[in-house]
């Protein structure tokens, strides 16, 4: 059996949240920050063997003043990001033990993934040495010009959105690393890094529910979607929710 270990992406600056106290993966959500919710959906697998998670430089005291004990009690590594997604993915990869033989990167901010999703794409990242969560494009798309006018409407045959986790063997994702920094190029996702290597993704079906939080009205549509999900047991230590603006 392959071991696993888990890069939460929480290192985004969180501009379309807008809310005054909080970045999204750092918000309240039923009772536990955004962040804790997805970490705990991997610290319960047997596969699991670490967890990472990346925090934005302008973040990292006040992070670790306040949730400093729920690391050490849920056994997360810390771990800096960078400018952009891919460089704060990079220093998280940087930080796994040795011993890891694939790496799933989760958006801390997306905390309503089922364990039935994240043992489909598991599977399918081991076999085959990348794949992704997606769902398939219902709606109707229309590009749009600067103008605020419609320039033509897409044709969506074959159009999936991407979420995460993504899974990569760690070889896969070490050799996309290397192939971006000689490049230079800041992909948007780890499938489209891997991509570039011509390296094939599967796709792995996953859900709406499995929502990735962007306004804070979001936080609601999350709270709902929790109660389906089983609970966990690893809240750790309480943690206090100041109404301050370190977060921004």
């Amino acid at each position: 059996m392959p071991t696993f270990g888990v890069i939460l992406a929480a290192a985004g600056q969180s501009s379309r949240f807008q809310d005054a106290h909080y970045k999204k993966p750092f918000a309240p959500l039923a009772g536990r920050p955004v962040w804790m919710h997805s970490a705990e959906k991997f610290l319960e697998r047997d596969d699991v063997k670490q967890v990472v998670i990346v925090v934005s430089p302008d973040d990292r005291e006040a992070f670790l003043e306040k949730f400093s004990a729920n690391l050490a009690f849920m056994g997360i590594t810390f771990a800096e990001g960078g400018a952009q997604r891919a460089d704060s993915v990079r220093n998280g990869l940087k930080k796994l033990l040795p011993e890891i033989d694939m790496v799933a990167i989760h958006d801390a901010a997306r905390p309503c993934v089922a364990a039935a999703w994240i043992d489909a794409v598991f599977e399918a990242g081991g076999r085959t040495g990348a794949a992704i969560l997606a769902i398939p494009v219902v709606g109707t798309l229309k590009r749009v010009g600067a103008d605020s006018i419609i320039a033509e409407t897409v044709d969506r045959t074959g159009l999936w959105e991407a979420q995460t986790p993504q899974v990569f063997s760690r070889e896969v994702l070490t050799r996309a690393f290397a192939h971006a920094a000689a490049h230079d190029s800041q992909p948007t996702d780890e499938a489209q890094l891997v991509e570039s290597i011509g390296q094939k993704v599967t796709v792995v079906r996953g859900s709406a529910i499995n929502l990735k939080i962007t306004s804070s009205e979001d936080l609601r549509l999350a709270e709902q979607a929790l109660k389906a999900l089983p609970k966990s047991k690893l809240s750790g230590p309480s943690h206090p929710f100041a109404g301050d603006d370190i977060w921004r």
